[in-house]
């Protein structure tokens, strides 16, 4: 038991210090200027292309929506939630050990794989993980209530992304780490996905539209920086001098316009196919929602749960009932705790 004390009480002073070291000492791998970084830059994208031209810069909620970003990737972890999962963490890898005297973290199956790879893989699992966890929010309906804060925007914009109840980081935290535990991927810092997959969602949730080509083109530039330097443990160009790197990374901004632009959507969620997930009015065979993914779409489509019917620039966003839905912020973290009976909608 004293183990777990110590455990729980370091996870507080680790993660104070964690958090502190981020603000005081930027660098490449501060995750909090990362944040700020992304969020900066798909604000600009809003003001100079907005998709809703109506729609105000500063939309309804957007402050509370900035406040929502910083407590649920920072403040919600530094007053409990690291701390308990770190118990949780080592409890549930001495329970397996015990039982079968495995150690998880002496089997990983992927410490031999170049790095590329074990990012790829993490990202798929994890994010098809995702996709089930995001339909349980929606089919359950206790859980629903809590996922209620995240569906109670009304006007959207990229840091909706990040307005979502607290509850939800153990719901999805929970069920993601068994598989990936198993596998070995869970134990991993996967600091690069992490990163992508919320510019992919602020992309999602943003007021803009980008058509496949510049999405492609974009997935590509990424591709092309990577081999042009060797990252990633990609080594296909030895030593290239800066004009083949920019060649390099232009030929692959071209190929992944061209290549990947027509499949893009397929691929990947977008504003115009997430919206509709946000969508107030659906049909009756699709009330238990629509368009689950969180970077990847292809799971919608495998599954049968994509729905673009039409532009979705101007629909009514929000549920049936979210006129009288608590507005500020202690209301709804508290909304699903009293209402966690009522019935999905």
């Amino acid at each position: 038991m004293q183990k777990y004390i110590d455990i729980f009480i370091n996870g507080y002073t680790g993660y104070a210090n964690y958090l502190w070291q981020e603000i005081t000492n930027p660098s490449w791998h501060s995750y909090f200027y990362w944040l700020i970084i992304v969020s900066l830059f798909f604000f600009a994208l809003e003001v100079i292309l907005p998709w809703r031209k109506k729609q105000p810069i500063i939309r309804k909620d957007f402050w509370m929506d900035a406040f929502y970003m910083f407590f649920n990737f920072f403040l919600f972890s530094l007053i409990i939630y690291n701390a308990a999962s770190d118990v949780i963490v080592n409890l549930f890898n001495d329970g397996i050990y015990s039982i079968s005297g495995v150690n998880l973290k002496n089997i990983n199956p992927m410490y031999q794989w170049p790095f590329w790879a074990v990012l790829l893989v993490g990202m798929i699992i994890r994010d098809f993980v995702q996709w089930w966890t995001h339909r349980l929010l929606h089919r359950v309906p206790f859980l629903w209530e809590y996922h209620k804060v995240h569906h109670s925007v009304e006007q959207m914009g990229f840091a909706a992304q990040l307005r979502y109840h607290w509850v939800e980081n153990i719901v999805y935290r929970t069920i993601e780490y068994i598989p990936l535990a198993l596998l070995g991927i869970g134990l991993y810092d996967f600091f690069v996905i992490h990163i992508f997959a919320l510019a992919w969602g602020h992309f999602n949730h943003a007021n803009i539209t980008v058509s496949g080509r510049v999405t492609g083109g974009v997935i590509g530039g990424l591709l092309g920086i990577i081999i042009a330097n060797g990252l990633l443990d990609v080594h296909l160009v030895n030593d290239p001098t800066l004009l083949l790197q920019i060649i390099i990374i232009l030929g692959a901004i071209g190929l992944g316009s061209l290549i990947l632009g027509p499949m893009m959507r397929m691929m990947f969620n977008s504003p115009e196919m997430h919206i509709w997930h946000h969508a107030y009015d659906l049909p009756e065979e699709r009330k238990y929602g629509v368009n689950f993914g969180l970077t990847l779409a292809v799971w919608d489509y495998i599954f049968g749960t994509a729905y673009i019917p039409k532009d979705g620039r101007d629909i009514r966003l929000g549920f049936p009932g979210v006129e009288t839905f608590p507005e500020n912020f202690v209301g709804q973290v508290t909304h699903g705790f009293a209402n966690s009976k009522s019935d999905t909608t």
